[in-house]
């Protein structure tokens, strides 16, 4: 009797505890519900069947009973972005890229506190990039390229100090490069061409020693090429050309010994880092239109 009760109460505990990992909070699953209606759901690619479990719905991670991923790359999305994604307070990795979202960014996305990865690239999303977003510490990848974003870049953009990819190309972003960039020391990748940023420079690379890629072209940038860029031990991609840089003397030494893209307005100091580092040719750039 003993026996049978103890065995009864085994299955009851892993019962409850597979209910347990299949629930996620009602507000999370309302939050899903809303993307799903605010991008015409019933035309993705792969569409979610809502009244089956969660845990089989295309692209959604979970995790201890919460979202913690949602990737949904190139899966035929159109609409905005619903503000109720604040909901998913434990996501981690957004992943809303190669669709048709158009609309402003949701301020509300700052509230996932949680999140590392935010990709939306390749969508037709428009306005500011909001000073709000500088709140999200975590933030290891903002990846925003080829929308129709304007504005400024936030000035508070060095508070992310655990960001890695800040890739904002083909935009139209305007102003000048906010000088709290320079903090941002785990930056491996700095891409921002093809907007209409102006200005000098005064930003500090030196403190950048892990960035590997650098890439300004097809701005309006003017004044010197800032100090630092040659002492970065790991460069390899340097794109600086469509500018008004007026000097290029700060990039006469480059310590880096893995250049394999080297591309200024300085066709000779060109010449001289594709002779060095045996580049056959410059990767090929168009430069950025407006639509207007």
């Amino acid at each position: 009797m003993k026996r049978k009760l103890l065995y009864a109460t085994f299955l009851f505990f892993l019962l409850f505890q597979t209910l347990a990992i299949a629930q996620i909070p009602e507000n999370e699953k309302s939050a899903l519900i809303d993307l799903y209606n605010a991008t015409n759901g019933s035309s993705w690619s792969i569409k979610w069947n809502l009244k089956s479990d969660v845990r089989q719905w295309y692209g959604v991670d979970i995790i201890e009973g919460h979202v913690v991923g949602l990737n949904l790359y190139k899966n035929n999305l159109t609409g905005k972005i619903p503000p109720s994604l604040k909901n998913l307070k434990k996501l981690e990795v957004l992943d809303l890229a190669f669709n048709a979202l158009e609309g402003e960014l949701p301020t509300t996305l700052a509230e996932l506190t949680e999140l590392k990865v935010l990709k939306l690239e390749m969508n037709g999303l428009k306005g500011g990039l909001p000073e709000s977003f500088t709140a999200m510490l975590n933030l290891e990848e903002l990846i925003l390229f080829d929308n129709k974003l304007g504005g400024n870049i936030p000035k508070g953009m060095g508070k992310i100090r655990n960001l890695k990819i800040l890739d904002l190309s083909n935009n139209y972003l305007q102003g000048d490069l906010p000088k709290s960039i320079g903090e941002l020391s785990n930056l491996t990748n700095l891409v921002l061409s093809g907007n209409k940023l102006d200005g000098e420079i005064n930003i500090g690379f030196g403190n950048m020693q892990n960035l590997s890629e650098l890439l300004l072209s097809f701005n309006n940038f003017q004044g010197t090429v800032p100090k630092g860029i040659d002492s970065l031990p790991y460069l390899e991609l340097v794109q600086l050309q469509g500018n008004d840089f007026t000097s290029f003397e700060n990039l006469q030494n480059i310590q880096s010994k893995n250049l394999i893209v080297f591309d200024t307005d300085d066709l000779k100091l060109n010449l001289k880092y594709r002779e060095l580092f045996d580049i056959d040719a410059p990767v090929a750039n168009t430069k950025f239109e407006d639509e207007n």
